[in-house]
């Protein structure tokens, strides 16, 4: 699993993560990702799943770009480049949102929260110096971008995350004040740290970042409770996938718009009435009149995963692909995502996929394939 978020002809050496010999001494396995040598595995990715399904695993993902954003004009200049409701924004609360191009075409996906004196953004390390470069180019002179380059950032995923977060963690509002999409300043084991109850695998838990010169006490300290344990890239890959979450540069890219990938709730109803985002014309004519295409799941029959890059097929038509794929240890069967028509989209249409030169036969699913177990605010 490899993929650079360096361009250009001249090679670049593959950077480290703060707790890169952290994951070597625990017995982490290391491969590139993103342009960052990244623990894919510890005790082996099947277990490090069901781990987190049943208990919580503590991720490294520190290869995210951490971005803090200010300025006068702030929100209405953020909203000329995303289609989300920044000016509604709160302090303390977050929100998913997309950076898209002139066609309405994905750039990344990415999380915003309100911070006091402005809005702190976390994008996707394979793209992130492409969007710090975008932002720039895209924002007034006004808008000072701050690459948070000296922070770390961890996520505690799992039913018993909050168990044993609680145990080290001190604010001016008790932990179980934050629920899903909210964060706020704490201190972990004496370090000040901004913590957000969201992460990426459908699961409950929260979203960590110090400095990166405090992350391995931080690490240690969590890992340090009998419900914790190191877990690495393979399984929060198989986790995301079960929680019907896409990752960019697979799932999304410049080719797809919003609508396309079944992310029309990053839109909120006062940005759909009053359009002024990148691509709004092509966005809202397919909120209107549907999309000619659609990300969906699919379950696949029989034992054999079907990977990226699988064509789907109806009857001898080709009529899409399989943009991420994979065996679902929750789910105990083969399970995917992809792309195809509007007529194939519905739960229920059989379709399927061609591996090594064979047909495999699947069907549409809804998503998620696990229910999302997040802690919400009652009553919302």
């Amino acid at each position: 699993m490899t993929e650079s978020e360096f361009t250009g002809e001249e090679a670049v050496e593959t950077a480290t993560l703060p707790l890169d010999a952290w994951h070597r001494a625990k017995g982490g396995r290391m491969v590139e990702f993103a342009g960052y040598w990244m623990p894919i595995q510890y005790e082996g990715i099947m277990a490090e799943h069901l781990w987190t399904r049943e208990n919580a695993g503590l991720f490294d993902v520190s290869h995210m770009g951490q971005l803090y954003l200010s300025g006068e004009g702030l929100d209405e200049a953020l909203e000329a480049v995303l289609p989300g409701d920044v000016k509604s924004l709160t302090v303390g609360r977050m929100r998913y949102s997309l950076l898209l191009n002139e066609e309405g075409g994905i750039l990344d996906d990415l999380m915003l929260s309100r911070w006091p004196e402005g809005i702190y953004m976390v994008v996707n390390g394979a793209v992130k110096w492409e969007d710090i470069g975008h932002l720039r180019e895209a924002l007034p002179d006004a808008i000072t971008i701050n690459h948070l380059e000296e922070r770390a950032l961890l996520a505690l995923q799992g039913p018993k995350a909050f168990d044993a977060l609680k145990r080290h963690t001190t604010g001016q509002w008790p932990l179980d004040a934050l629920v899903f999409m909210m964060g706020g300043p704490y201190q972990i084991g004496g370090v000040d740290a901004w913590i957000s109850r969201s992460g990426y695998t459908g699961e409950d838990g929260f979203e960590i970042s110090v400095d990166a010169d405090k992350v391995q006490q931080v690490a240690d300290l969590l890992c340090g409770e009998p419900e914790v344990k190191p877990i690495g890239l393979g399984a929060r890959d198989s986790l995301r996938l079960e929680a019907g979450l896409p990752l960019y540069g697979h799932d999304l890219d410049e080719e797809i718009d919003p609508i396309e990938g079944d992310l029309a709730f990053a839109i909120s109803k006062r940005r759909r009435e009053e359009g002024g985002f990148p691509g709004a014309a092509r966005i809202l004519g397919h909120l209107a009149d549907g999309s000619p295409r659609k990300r969906v799941g699919l379950l696949i029959d029989g034992k054999l995963p079907v990977r990226e890059g699988a064509k789907l097929f109806d009857g001898e038509e080709e009529i899409g692909v399989v943009t991420s794929g994979g065996f679902a240890p929750s789910v105990g069967a083969p399970i995917a995502m992809g792309y195809v028509p509007r007529d194939h989209a519905a739960p229920g249409t059989a379709i399927a996929a061609e591996v090594r030169g064979k047909r495999v036969s699947c069907t549409v699913a809804p998503m998620p394939f696990v229910p999302h177990r997040y802690i919400r605010k009652q009553g919302g």
